[in-house]
């Protein structure tokens, strides 16, 4: 998504999930990892989400890292966008808007698509290279845009 944003869209990817400790709602003081997430998310203008379905939610570490976010306001009135890789992943993707909906973030239905990457078995080069893919995403980020 960050190498087919239109001009003017910063998209940064956020790659410290594995990081982040074990969700426990007694800790007073969050670490210093999930202080940084939490600061990230509250400079960001938008976020976008995508998980893969695992057992019939979304994965342990997505929800690890909002859980964390539950009990402030990095989410409040936030546009969120959801993506979803397969048609066929329908529980993730209605457990991640659960999710962020309780967490008072704004879903914006013309930004949160479904891309058709079941079973497409491609690289990300394949990915960027194809227009139909490049063209759901670019109109996914405008739509997140035109919502801030």
């Amino acid at each position: 998504m960050a190498d087919v944003a239109p001009p003017g869209i910063e998209v940064r990817l956020y790659d410290g999930l594995g990081q982040l400790p074990l969700f426990n709602p007694d800790v007073a003081e969050p670490p210093a990892v999930v202080a940084a997430l939490r600061e990230a998310l509250l400079a960001a203008d938008a976020v976008v989400i995508a998980s893969p379905e695992y057992a019939h939610g979304v994965t342990g570490a997505i929800k690890n890292g909002l859980d964390w976010m539950v009990g402030n306001e990095s989410f409040i009135n936030k546009p969120v966008a959801l993506l979803n890789a397969s048609p066929r992943a329908t529980h993730a993707y209605a457990s991640l808007r659960e999710t962020i909906s309780v967490m008072s973030a704004r879903v914006v239905e013309a930004a949160s698509i479904t891309l058709p990457l079941l079973g497409a078995n491609l690289s990300e080069e394949a990915m960027r290279a194809d227009p139909q893919i490049c063209g759901m995403l670019r109109a996914a980020l405008l739509a997140l845009k035109a919502d801030q």
